[in-house]
């Protein structure tokens, strides 16, 4: 889908996310870089900025976006009737300037958006972007800018274009119009073709600290108790998003029943395990049911990843700990692994051909017992 659209992972009165958020926390290094590299002329056609998903990429590419259009820093550090102007340290743009509002509100004509578009017969967002999307990018960097500056694409997910998509991307890479700058937001820049990303400047975020990750759930959710805010630091993995995304789809509560059944392992309680089965299985819980195979994939892959590293890793809900020892006790950290694997393609074949969720439940949990003997 092409601009004017919004980002897929943004909420049409969310204030914050990434197309109207003024503010970014954690990648002041990657703002320096970014408003450095332009101040002397070395501003590449296309940048790949990557990393993990929620971690801020799309608010970088915005900010760093509205700033082109905003004049990227012509004028900075000349002197006038008051002395040197200052050098600003980062791409922040006033909310009130008209740059800003037309971004928010998808109408600057010299920026267009590519992202995953709306699937009408599934009534839901494709899987992927689309190659009709992607060409649709060589048309508008053809075009003589709106405004006398440079023309801006964002392509917010670039590693789901298809493999068409990729191609006619790569084609635009080989010969950009002058004037013109791409921004490929990225969560796992090694699914990209190899040649696209030879053809980028890479810039890689890291994930955010839990002191970050904690002031941008209370700025998100005002008010939410203390005890959650920290759980959900915890479990982000440095992903503001994916903090969100467990909050809003109730991943404190199925975490606490999941190590709940976790702590009775061999035997967990029959009934209780039945209970939350059903309750994922039914016809309006999928999201629900795929929150909570996140939380216990991840759960076990963090876990086995600490025991290797001789941690003691953070206890998010009580007896996680003695959990985690009795793991260690009852076999070795590859029989946990290979665990891990059978899982993660048990759940993957569930999704793909359409299986029951409550027997994928059950049988997971067999699984996990299985090493206790």
């Amino acid at each position: 889908m092409v601009s004017p659209t919004m980002s897929e992972s943004e909420d049409p009165i969310d204030p914050l996310a990434p197309r109207r958020n003024p503010g970014l926390v954690g990648h002041a290094a990657a703002e320096r870089m970014l408003a450095d590299t332009q101040r002397a002329g070395r501003l590449p056609h296309a940048i790949l900025i990557g990393g993990p998903r929620g971690i801020g990429k799309a608010t970088l590419a915005f900010r760093f976006a509205r700033w082109l259009l905003a004049g990227g820093g012509k004028g900075e550090g000349e002197a006038s009737l008051f002395g040197d102007a200052p050098v600003a340290h980062d791409l922040f743009l006033d909310p009130d300037s008209p740059v800003f509002r037309r971004v928010a509100a998808s109408g600057h004509a010299d920026l267009m958006t590519v992202e995953r578009g709306w699937d009408k017969a599934r009534k839901r967002l494709r899987g992927e972007i689309v190659v009709d999307d992607v060409r649709e990018i060589s048309h508008f960097l053809h075009l003589t800018s709106a405004e006398g500056g440079w023309r801006i694409v964002i392509i917010d997910g670039a590693d789901e274009m298809n493999r068409n998509g990729a191609n006619a991307l790569l084609k635009i890479l080989e010969e950009p119009p002058h004037g013109t700058v791409l921004l490929l937001v990225c969560h796992a820049p090694g699914r990209l073709l190899p040649t696209i990303r030879s053809r980028c400047r890479r810039l890689i975020l890291e994930p955010l600290a839990l002191d970050e990750v904690r002031s941008l759930i209370l700025a998100h959710e005002p008010g939410m108790p203390a005890a959650d805010v920290a759980a959900l630091a915890e479990l982000s993995g440095g992903s503001i998003g994916r903090a969100l995304d467990l909050y809003r789809a109730g991943g404190l509560d199925l975490y606490r029943k999941l190590i709940g059944l976790l702590t009775q392992l061999p035997r967990p309680d029959v009934a209780a395990l039945h209970q939350l089965a059903d309750s994922l299985a039914r016809a309006d819980a999928a999201d629900a049911y795929h929150t909570f195979v996140d939380l216990l994939l991840n759960w076990l892959e963090h876990n086995v990843t600490t025991l290797a590293a001789g941690d003691d890793g953070a206890e998010i809900v009580p007896g996680e700990a003695a959990l985690r020892a009795r793991l260690a006790e009852t076999a070795r950290l590859d029989r946990w692994v290979d665990v891990w694997d059978n899982l993660r393609g048990g759940f993957a074949r569930t999704d793909d051909l359409t299986l029951d969720r409550k027997q994928a439940v059950i049988e997971a949990f067999m699984a996990l017992a299985a090493p206790f003997g």
